[in-house]
């Protein structure tokens, strides 16, 4: 009898157990949230581990790991963990853990991106089992950002000599939402959820990454409905899906975290002249680049941070193409028809968007009597023969924002150095005092304020022709409920979702 109704409970849960398909193009290198450098990573990774902190479908940094928070100066920063969270094999974490996060983050023998985050960290200290106290050198406005970092296990890896090859990193012990059930080079990966998860069990027993090397394969595979979610192209949602895709499939359309831009080189007498960089700000047409390119799926970009975040003034409004006033100016500035504006915009290879850019730039400004000639290289002989020896008159390009912006790397006047960002040689002394203001500011409000003006200040300088903002375009299975679209996307409640499985 006690063996029928086992059977009975095992058939009942196999049958509503349900399998949350996505795909997945690359191999992940590294498991390990402090290593996960690329997208595959990164993407694995954000199942399997949790930070002290993290955020919310709004944008606001709220506890993850942490039970509290709070700032008992403006350079003293005070964590409490919740109590019971444990490691995927069972042990609790404690401060201890966060501290060894820390100190490996620092360890110089661990070649990680994000450690540049902490050198404003005086120091790290456990006051008791779950109570953290983080001093820094000076008021700091990335102070909570950077315990978004999940952590890793000191239980686990304390005697570790060498993290970057550790068996950690391809068999990850987390805190996640999930634990790894499977990984192996160009093939599957499979995820389990965690029954003892603090925030409670996923309602979705199993993620299954399914692995397709190229987008047609993987769009192939969605419009057979062997995909919950994925992401797809303009072109693919305007012009190769059916009535019966929008049957099974909702689309869940946001801007994307990054712009795209036209970059001068203000070393370059021409573009010295403001009269010059206006001129060609007026002679584009930006909405006319999101509808050729996108289909109307995008829209028109107007300064150096993006819209819903803190940092963006509303004020500013989208320069519109001005023919007359364009042509006007480039006259003020020495340039007519016998004596025309002509320059090189250089772009890269494997990116059609932004070669069709270049082209579409090419004609609008064509129309003011400019001559634009493309350059387009590939990736490595870009970056290394191109953009870090400054060899160039204007560049085409991309750049992605977290949702914290930095304004350092790209906009302050000591960032000119070979192989940081300001390529374009950009100064405002104005403007460097206000970023170093920022940088020092942890009152949100008042950083804000910093950030507009910032915002506003490099918006009339127009370092760069800020053009477009594409959109992120999802979809998903109509089958699974409880999802909530925000702004950041649609994983950040992915426990609460339900699915039936129906295969």
């Amino acid at each position: 009898m006690k063996k029928t109704i086992l059977l009975i409970l095992f058939s009942f849960n196999f049958l509503f157990a349900s399998t949350l398909n996505l795909s997945i193009s690359s191999s992940p290198s590294r498991l390990n949230p402090i290593l996960s450098n690329d997208t595959a990573s990164s993407q694995i990774s954000q199942w399997l581990f949790n930070g002290l902190l993290k955020y919310d479908k709004h944008g606001n940094i709220v506890p993850d790991i942490a039970k509290k928070f709070y700032f008992q100066t403006d350079t003293k920063l005070i964590i409490e963990l919740k109590q019971g969270v444990l490691w995927h094999d069972g042990v609790e974490v404690t401060a201890k853990d966060a501290l060894f996060t820390y100190e490996t983050i620092k360890n110089p023998k661990v070649y990680t991106s994000i450690a540049s985050n902490y050198k404003k960290v005086k120091s790290v200290e456990v006051l008791d089992k779950y109570k953290l106290q983080i001093e820094y050198k000076e008021p700091y406005f990335k102070a909570l950002e950077i315990w978004l970092i999940g952590l890793l296990p000191y239980h686990l890896l304390k005697d570790e000599k060498d993290l970057m090859t550790s068996k950690f990193n391809k068999n990850p012990i987390g805190t996640g939402p999930y634990k790894l059930n499977s990984l192996k080079n160009s093939s599957d990966i499979v995820l389990n959820a965690n029954e003892k998860y603090f925030e409670g069990k996923p309602k979705i027993d199993k993620i299954h990454y399914k692995f397709y090397p190229d987008t047609t394969t993987s769009f192939l595979m969605l419009k057979q409905k062997k995909l919950d979610v994925s992401s797809l192209t303009p072109i693919q949602i305007d012009r190769q899906v059916n009535k019966e895709f929008y049957k099974n499939y909702k689309v869940i359309e946001e801007p994307a975290f990054s712009y795209t831009y036209m970059a001068f080189n203000l070393k370059n007498k021409k573009f010295q002249d403001i009269k010059v960089r206006k001129a060609l700000s007026l002679a584009i047409n930006r909405q006319e680049m999101v509808d050729i390119l996108f289909f109307g799926h995008g829209k028109v970009c107007n300064g150096p941070f993006l819209p819903g975040t803190f940092a963006y003034d509303e004020s500013i409004k989208p320069i519109k193409q001005d023919i007359k006033k364009a042509k006007e100016l480039l006259k003020k500035a020495g340039y007519d028809k016998n004596n025309p504006l002509e320059f090189e915009l250089t772009t890269n290879t494997g990116n059609d968007i932004r070669i069709n850019a270049a082209q579409i730039l090419q004609h609008q400004l064509k129309k003011v009597g400019v001559n634009v000639k493309i350059r387009v290289l590939e990736w490595q002989a870009f970056l290394n023969t191109v953009v870090h020896p400054r060899k160039f008159e204007t560049l085409l390009l991309a750049w992605s924002l977290p949702l914290m912006p930095d304004a350092y790397p790209i906009w302050h006047s000591n960032s000119q150095e070979i192989g940081r960002f300001n390529f374009t040689s950009y100064e405002n002394k104005k403007l460097d005092k206000l970023i170093e203001k920022g940088a020092k500011t942890i009152n949100k409000k008042e950083l804000s304020k910093i950030y507009k003006r910032i915002f506003r200040k490099i918006t009339n300088d127009l370092p760069y022709l800020f053009l477009f903002i594409p959109n992120s375009i999802t979809v998903v299975n109509k089958d699974i409920k409880n999802i909530e679209p925000t702004f950041l996307g649609i994983m950040h409640n992915q426990i609460h979702w339900e699915k039936i499985n129906k295969e």
